[in-house]
């Protein structure tokens, strides 16, 4: 394939920084500043998306759990009206970019398997309708960290454009997704990766939303000309003043900030935040001061614009965010440090953290002025190099366990100091937690050493830490035989066995029990080994096409939820199982541990 000229984005020093957004923006204001298409991901439970996943609910029954799996849909009709294709392609007639320099459509995405990227074909025959239907429906973040991560990679792969989508909306959804799932960089990946001459009207509304997550109103530079012929929605036409001003044009950014005033384009803050970016553009000698008394929320607009220019945001409306909002405003470059800890912790438990990246936070965090003293920073140290084991374990206790639950966030953060201990008995009860931490980052050979201490442990959490080391690692070194597991079985202290049960369906889907065996202990801990459905035919027959991509989204649709208590075990058994045959054997190991782990 020849070398492809990518198109030019505008940088700017500060402004191409990370914030975050909110999906639901402007839904009872006068004036939206929301991209068209933004009103599809509404969570199960009806709350608005701004307002995270209620909080210490029951676990839900298999059946409720599967219920509100969305329909899996084989086609899907194209919403985009005529009007707007014949205006987009009239603007794209008078673009002048050579056909030669294009990006081909066929086949789109920032990865390649050198890179770890999935093969083009991996999603196979799959009909694009469907995959879009799927994209669209599944509601994020998945409760699942390495489900998450290796749904990431699926979604970034330069995979094929499936039949019977355009690849432009094919983009679109891919990058939405990844919004959805707190992913905001990698969707910018995304959007990046088609020729602005080739955005249809769906990858215009993508992209506006993907530059206010990353905070860079610069990045709409680009594509405001073309955008505002086939877009009513307000931001593009302050974009128009943005740009004028971020260019050096400070008379032309005033004279259409006084127009889109006249007109009403935008009122109150929202006006007054397009002012503040234009006072930051070059030669400007605007200056506005921002006030939120009377702002009851945070839309994408007032997020990007405010991250973009260093507004701090009252804490007040931070307040009940959903948790991949957290995750847009962990990175978030220009906000305090210490404002942004515990949504640098929510990005580690969805897997938009990884271990490197949180330990080097802390790294940051203590080495501003002041911070030396944050018990935070001083716990972080003392698990990586404190003077002796005892020391260590007092240290990594902090980040395991806050307000007296387990955080797995803080497994996350002591992955490699769990890896750095000498292995020992002495650890007694903090065997789990140091197994559940190193299986955390996918540290297994790290984690296999700790098999015959696992071995010799009691109580549960010598039992769990067997559990994990039998699901998680590359060739289980602990035995993992029908009477084992009915010992674990018979010490498990877990609500309605759902350890056990998990533990059963994560040993038959990685080949490591048989279904004799399987069969004879699910009675016993209620679990239906003959369990169907639409969704598990569905991927299923897709690992049985061999259709890489189509199981990793398929697995992320049965992982929908607010938590593991809510995930039946026969979807472990299904997607473990799926994604073994699929050649995500250690992603699957890695999800077998982890719903142990978070239990």
């Amino acid at each position: 394939m020849a070398m492809r000229r990518r198109t030019k984005h505008w940088l700017f020093a500060g402004l191409a920084t990370v914030a975050l957004a909110i999906p639901a923006i402007g839904q009872d204001a006068p004036e939206s500043l929301l991209p068209p298409g933004f009103g599809e991901a509404v969570p199960s439970d009806g709350t608005p998306l701004s307002l995270p996943p209620s909080q210490g609910e029951k676990p839900a029954p298999p059946s409720e759990a599967t219920a509100s799996l969305p329909e899996i849909l084989l086609n899907e009709g194209d919403d985009q009206k005529d009007g707007e294709e014949e205006d987009i392609e009239l603007a794209r007639s008078k673009m002048d970019l050579p056909a030669a320099a294009r990006r081909s459509l066929d086949r789109i995405g920032v990865i390649t398997p050198r890179r770890h990227g999935l093969a083009p074909d991996a999603f196979g025959e799959a009909d694009g309708g469907y995959l879009v239907a799927l994209m669209k429906k599944t509601q994020a973040p998945i409760i699942s960290r390495w489900a998450s991560i290796l749904l990431r990679r699926t979604l970034l792969s330069a995979t094929d454009t499936p039949a019977h989508v355009n690849g432009a909306d094919w983009a679109a959804e891919r990058a939405w997704l990844l919004l959805r799932m707190g992913e905001a960089d990698a969707a910018r990946m995304m959007v990046q990766s088609v020729d602005v001459v080739d955005y249809t009207p769906r990858l215009f509304a993508i992209a506006m939303q993907t530059y206010l997550a990353t905070a860079d109103p610069a990045g709409l530079c680009p594509l405001t000309g073309l955008a505002l012929r086939v877009s009513k929605e307000p931001g593009w036409n302050l974009s128009r003043a943005i740009c004028a001003s971020l260019s050096g044009d400070q008379s032309m950014a005033s004279a259409l900030l006084d127009e889109a005033a006249r007109r009403r384009t935008a009122r109150g803050i929202d006006f007054h935040l397009a002012e503040k970016v234009v006072g930051a553009g070059l030669n400007s000698r605007r200056s506005v001061n921002i006030e939120w008394e009377g702002v009851d929320r945070i839309t994408a607009w007032r997020f990007g614009m405010a991250t973009a220019t260093a507004v701090e945001i009252p804490d007040r409306l931070w307040r009940g965010v959903s948790p991949h909002v957290q995750a847009w405003k962990a990175r978030a470059a220009l906000l305090p440090m210490e404002s942004r800890l515990g949504s640098v912790n929510m990005a580690a438990r969805l897997g938009v953290f990884s271990n490197a990246a949180l330990v080097d936070f802390y790294g940051r965090l203590g080495e501003q002025e002041g911070a030396d003293t944050s018990e935070g920073v001083r716990a972080m140290r003392t698990a990586y190099t404190g003077e002796d084991m005892a020391q260590r374990l007092t240290a990594m206790h902090s980040f395991w366990t806050k307000e007296d639950k387990p955080d797995y966030a803080g497994y996350v953060a002591m992955a490699r100091a769990a890896a750095r201990l000498p292995v020992s008995s002495e650890v007694g009860e903090d065997i789990a937690p140091l197994i559940a931490s190193m299986l955390a980052a996918g540290l297994d050979r790290n984690a296999v050493a700790w098999s015959e201490v696992a071995g010799k442990m009691s109580g549960q959490a010598g039992e769990d830490a067997w559990a994990m080391l039998a699901l998680g690692s590359p060739r289980p070194r602990v035995d993992t035989g029908y009477n084992r597991v009915d010992q674990y079985k018979g010490r498990d202290e877990s609500v309605n066995f759902i350890k056990s049960r998990m533990l059963v369906a994560g040993l038959a889907g990685l080949g490591r029990m048989n279904r004799a065996d399987m069969t004879k202990i699910a009675p016993e801990i209620g679990l239906r080994p003959g369990y169907s459905s639409r969704w598990t035919r569905a991927i299923d027959a897709a690992a049985q096409r061999r259709e890489a991509g189509t199981v990793a989204l398929l697995a992320a649709v049965g992982m929908q939820g607010n938590n593991w208590h809510q995930l039946p075990p026969e979807h472990l058994f299904h997607i473990v199982s799926a994604l073994r045959r699929s050649g995500f054997e250690p992603e699957a190991r890695m999800i077998a541990a982890e719903a142990i782990a978070r239990l």
